[in-house]
């Protein structure tokens, strides 16, 4: 079985490779040259935070700190036995940091009841107002003054979840806290990890909780959560008998879990989640912040782009650096970046930033080092596979244009011209939605990204709409905005949208790993996303469809930076199912979550392409 996504989503540093069985080379340079101290750090509320800190043991001079805050475990636990690998690279390990690994609240070791993305506080009045800003607050007072021989400087660090809590540190505004770098953060928990514009990204969570809960009470341990064992390698086959998704609970949870209840319970972007979400506190940020995200990740892309864009925006006087790169979650931490399925990216990226980028950063910040030519914004052009630098994203060079869905299966950045109606009906049928990927699995492949979508090619829920042979390079640098117009038999309808590079049958091979690739007639898959149409003017206050009408839709494609090169086709798939990735829309206007069997219906799905009535995507295109 491949591995499904709590393998992936844990990732969260070096040492996280290292300690799943592959060697380090920094072991025994670490025992050799650091001293392991742990401790219970007291926060303003009087619960104590299990943190471990690796000194130098060379005291000749002083060191800043780097801190890594965590919900996935410091383990090893214990004075005399050490991680394998420190920091966000080697690099940091042989140039001297005293490293901090702290377990955050309620979370294995540290005292304290766990909140899932513990709400920020604009305001705390008394000594019971704490969140992670307060821990982090407390954390680098009580460093400070009880570990010897640092400079006054802290630095923080985190992937994935310890990539939320860096952006959480910011809010600390604690004036020791100069360098931070959320990378693959959780910025929103709705938008990141649980719904994509509405529509529950099922695959990723189910599989994801049950490891993830380790406890659900107050009390310290080292005990990590359970893995259920689903029976079969078959993710489609899986979910498809296991039913509605209140049969989570019913065939395998029994209510046991406090946190996949919240799921269930919250829908909707109510209120529980709205607390959910850092990006409102960002502001007032001193702190020099570089934001790294890949633009493969499948499980925080958003956090990443948009915990740059409001920091950007926000705050303008502040050092906010930025990199994206052709990387899946946490890929830039370890490895070579140099492919992802079947496509190549012409050679390593990752040590490119963890050197050029990462290191550099923090060096400069922290000890004072040359920061040299070190750009604002670093991206990975895909497509072209070369680095890209600009002042500001998405680039101030960008224009943006109007891709057209026209009759036939066109696309063109020219407008339909005729006033006949026209449009492309498609049946949907929950019992047999789409998949999201031509192999099995029960995880979120991260493949899926840039996977090949030809095997949908006799789908006839799914539609395609192909641009002319392009006669030069055209590069879309941004967001994308998908503008729909379209009815339906029923009364709710998800709409995916995928933007698809089509390769010329004249295109080279490619070779991944020793495997040659055959790249002729490929449709590479650059960005998708869905909407759950029930919130296409709300996310907070769904409301169905009158079936028949014709209905726009509007929402966003993630960003992307790719050229779709000379001799290549630009495509548009639209469907409304990609399953199991996303659950399974019943198509009529209920809550999902505690949707029957019988409330999943057929319906015919149109999407118009008419001058009176114009499916588009806005995009942004350089000149």
């Amino acid at each position: 079985m491949k591995r499904i996504l709590i393998y992936i989503f844990t990732l969260s540093t070096v040492a996280a490779f290292a300690q799943r069985g592959r060697p380090s080379p920094d072991a025994e340079y670490i025992k050799a040259n650091y001293t392991k101290f742990e401790y219970q750090i007291p926060m303003r509320d009087g619960v104590k935070l299990f943190t471990s800190v690796y000194v130098p043991k060379d005291q000749t001079r002083k060191y800043p700190f780097m801190m890594d805050r965590t919900c996935y475990s410091v383990s090893p636990y214990g004075p005399d036995t050490y991680k394998t690998s420190l920091g966000p690279s080697t690099q940091f390990v042989h140039d001297g940091y005293i490293f901090v690994y702290q377990d955050v609240r309620g979370r294995y070791m540290s005292e304290g009841m766990y909140k899932e993305m513990t709400p920020a506080l604009e305001v705390h009045k008394t000594n019971k107002d704490v969140d992670e800003g307060t821990d982090t607050y407390d954390t680098i007072d009580w460093l400070l003054k009880n570990v010897a021989n640092n400079n006054g400087k802290v630095g923080v660090w985190g992937i994935s979840y310890p990539g939320f809590y860096t952006t959480a540190a910011l809010t600390s505004r604690h004036p020791a806290l100069v360098a931070a770098s959320p990378q693959a953060p959780i910025a929103d928990l709705w938008r990141d990890d649980g719904w994509h514009n509405g529509a529950f990204f099922l695959v990723a969570n189910f599989g994801f909780y049950p490891g993830f809960i380790n406890r659900q009470d107050d009390k310290p341990t080292q005990r990590r959560g359970g893995r259920m064992n689903p029976g079969t390698d078959d993710g489609y086959d899986f979910f498809l008998k296991m039913g509605p998704m209140k049969n989570t609970n019913a065939k395998y949870y029994k209510d046991t879990m406090r946190l996949w209840n919240d799921l269930l319970a919250h829908p909707d972007y109510d209120q529980h989640w709205k607390d959910r979400n850092i990006l409102t506190h960002l502001h007032d940020i001193k702190t020099a912040v570089l934001v790294t995200g890949g633009w493969y990740d499948a499980e925080d892309l958003y956090g990443a782009i948009n915990t740059y864009k409001v920091l950007a925006k926000n705050n303008p006087k502040s050092p906010i650096y930025f990199t994206m790169g052709p990387w899946v979650h946490g890929g830039w931490a370890g490895g070579d970046g140099d492919a992802l399925g079947d496509i190549s990216f012409g050679g390593p990226t990752g040590p490119w930033y963890r050197e050029n980028v990462e290191f550099r950063f923090f060096s400069h910040y922290l000890k004072g080092t040359i920061l040299g030519d070190l750009a604002t914004i670093n991206t990975f052009e895909t497509g072209t596979n070369k680095w890209r630098t600009y002042k500001a994203w998405p680039p101030v060079a960008s224009v943006e244009k109007s891709l057209y869905l026209l009759p036939g299966g066109k696309l063109s950045f020219t407008a339909a011209t005729s006033t006949k109606e026209s449009f492309d009906a498609y049946e949907s049928d929950p019992a047999n939605p789409v998949p999201f990927t031509a192999a099995k699995s029960m995880g979120m492949d991260r493949e899926y990204m840039v996977a090949d979508q030809r095997f949908l090619k006799d789908r006839k829920d799914v539609i395609s709409y192909t641009s002319d042979v392009l006669d030069k390079d055209v590069t879309i640098a941004g967001n994308i905005w998908p503008s729909l117009n379209v009815s339906t038999t029923g009364t709710d309808a998800d709409f995916i949208v995928k933007v698809i590079d089509v390769y010329p049958d004249t295109a080279a091979n490619n070779t991944i790993r020793g495997k040659e690739i055959d790249m002729k007639g490929y449709q590479q898959m650059v960005r998708s996303e869905p909407i759950r149409g029930k919130y296409r003017n709300a996310f907070d206050k769904p409301e169905p469809f009158v079936p028949g009408k014709i209905t726009p839709v509007k929402f966003e494609l993630q960003d992307v930076l790719h050229t779709f090169k000379k001799g290549h086709r630009i495509m548009v798939q639209i469907q409304s199912s990609m399953f199991p990735l996303m659950d399974r829309n019943p198509q009529t206007f209920v809550n999902i979550m505690k949707a029957d069997e019988s409330d999943f219906k057929k319906a015919t799905h149109k999407v118009y392409t008419s001058k009176l009535h114009p499916s588009f995507l806005k995009v942004r295109v350089m000149n």
